[in-house]
């Protein structure tokens, strides 16, 4: 696998979900759920509806097995992925079992591929010229989650990393940065 970055500019991110808003809206729910929630790309692709959205509204928890001992664990649905969601919902005519992010071709969800070359694409189109992939969503939550006040151990721990130093070379934090982290309760 080759390596990606992070996206760390909050107004490119902003660009990107601007040039996915016109272009789909499917795509923009792709790119908000996974930057808002860590959610590795797999994991996104085979979401139902059902997972997401309880028949009148979006869920504020998602719970996914977990890979190592098959116990469920909550992913918090924030307000930008729910406002996306209904947005989504309400425009299109899926059912509980359909995919979430189901292909225009048939049944099945988007490929891994195709992911890549919408998020690639948007990224391109606003001006990013790093190394971005699926994996960039989930590496982006991660810093902004970090820069944000989020427990170096609770990323580690989502991630599945066995030291801070590994959690914060994934998400693109440099030893030698000095941004401050913002601690920001906001009640």
């Amino acid at each position: 696998m080759e390596y990606v970055d992070p996206i760390k500019d909050v107004e490119k991110i902003n660009q990107i979900k601007k040039i996915l808003r016109e272009s789909s809206l499917r795509d923009l729910l792709l790119f908000t759920f996974g930057i808002n929630t860590g959610i590795p790309i797999s994991d996104l692709l085979s979401l139902s509806v059902g997972d997401v959205w309880d028949g009148e509204k979006a869920r504020e928890f998602l719970y996914l097995k977990d890979k190592k001992n098959g116990t469920p664990k909550a992913v918090y649905l924030n307000d930008r992925v729910r406002e996306v969601l209904e947005e989504y919902l309400s425009k299109c005519r899926l059912k509980p079992a359909d995919y979430l992010f189901k292909s225009r071709k048939n049944n099945r969800p988007i490929t891994r591929q195709q992911a890549y070359r919408i998020i690639n694409h948007a990224a391109r189109k606003a001006g990013i010229s790093g190394r971005i992939g699926t994996h960039t969503l989930r590496k982006t939550f991660g810093y902004h989650a970090y820069r944000k006040g989020v427990a170096i151990s609770i990323l580690m721990a989502l991630f599945n990393h066995h030291s801070p130093s590994e959690t914060l070379r994934y998400i693109g934090i440099d030893k030698n940065d000095k941004k401050p982290v913002k601690l920001d309760v906001n009640l």
